[in-house]
């Protein structure tokens, strides 16, 4: 049960939600006076958010109990469930290898980088390849892309349409009988349309909106893909207490599992890099700490090699960890060319 439904003003629901309480269990075992500190509220208004909470955990608790007992699924289902599990290509045959095919629906993908080594653009290819036919190897799909930083260029995202509709019809215009159809239907602008943009502002506005992609996902139907750039901004720069950025994280992590697994999509969250003191010197890791390192299925790490942009396999548990170059061209994300060399700004 989501916050958002409680019968609580307005006001109340905004500060639970600023503070990290996301659903009734984030609620489950906190005493009064420690939510009144969380939210600058009274004890005497504490005392009747938990109440209500507590009303509506015994409401829906007879309920929840027969859908956990008969939950229970078998080993042989969940693999057979893997084995059909679809895949977003990234345009790059390389870096499809490592990842088993693609970027895995059902699942929560962490990618992260150094600034400039193609996290945004990675992104959006995704945003357009989930969209390819399913005729055409695709999945057919719509996108969602949540923008914390500003960072999503519409003409960017328009070329890279472009070319993925070219590449798709010059590999499959020998194979199918409907090729004009699928060709007049194949237009940029219609790429365009199935990818929902959110311009994200502030950390409250990044949780809003997450809790609010249930109901939109649902809405809008065949949703495969989700992309965060980046979940890292806000919360980077908006938290002194680490304890409640780590709650907040924590509950915004769990629901976008939770969407993964409902609607058999693919969650993409790019991340930022930060330095670390290891081993008596400073290196670089990716951001929001080791904690936070557990909140997603896989993680993709970008890297400079010399003049050439690589990712590795970082964490999953289903890959080998590997690794595999690509390049970042005017058609987007493709494989590593000798074209495809980092350009030094003097």
């Amino acid at each position: 049960m989501e916050i958002s439904s409680l019968p609580l003003s307005p006001s109340l629901r905004s500060k639970l939600l600023s503070a990290g309480y996301t659903n009734l269990c984030s609620l489950s075992s906190i005493s009064p006076p420690e939510l009144a500190r969380a939210l600058n509220i009274s004890n005497h208004e504490a005392a009747g958010v938990l109440k209500v909470v507590l009303q509506r955990s015994r409401v829906d608790g007879a309920g929840e109990s027969h859908a956990i007992i008969n939950g229970a699924r078998t080993a042989w289902d969940i693999l057979r469930d893997e084995q059909t599990l679809t895949r977003i290509t990234t345009s790059c045959e390389e870096v499809d290898t490592i990842l088993g095919g693609g970027i895995n629906c059902k699942e929560v993908t962490e990618i992260g980088g150094v600034p400039g080594i193609g996290k945004t653009q990675l992104g959006i290819q995704l945003a357009i390849n989930v969209q390819i036919p399913v005729d055409y190897g695709g999945l057919g799909g719509k996108a969602i892309y949540i923008d914390t930083e500003g960072s999503f260029m519409v003409e960017r995202v328009f070329q890279i349409a472009e070319a993925c509709i070219q590449d798709t019809l010059d590999n499959f215009s020998l194979k199918h009988k409907d090729f004009q159809v699928c060709e007049e239907k194949m237009q940029p602008k219609a790429f365009l349309a199935n990818i929902f943009y959110f311009r994200i502002c502030s950390y409250t506005e990044q949780i809003a909106v997450i809790n609010y992609l249930d109901k939109f996902i649902a809405e809008q139907q065949n949703v495969k893909l989700v992309v965060i750039d980046s979940v890292t901004f806000h919360f980077r720069q908006d938290f002194e207490d680490l304890a409640l950025r780590t709650r907040v994280l924590s509950g915004m992590a769990l629901k976008l599992m939770k969407l993964a697994k409902k609607f058999s999509l693919a969650v993409v969250l790019l991340n930022q890099v930060t330095t670390k003191f290891i081993d008596g010197s400073f290196q670089l890791t990716l951001a929001l700490g080791d904690s936070w390192s557990h909140a997603c299925t896989n993680r993709v790490i970008l890297y400079w090699n010399g003049n050439e942009r690589y990712a590795y396999i970082d964490k999953s548990p289903s890959l080998q960890s590997a690794s595999a170059s690509f390049s970042v061209t005017s058609k987007g994300i493709r494989s590593a060319t000798s074209n495809s060399k980092r350009i030094k700004v003097m």
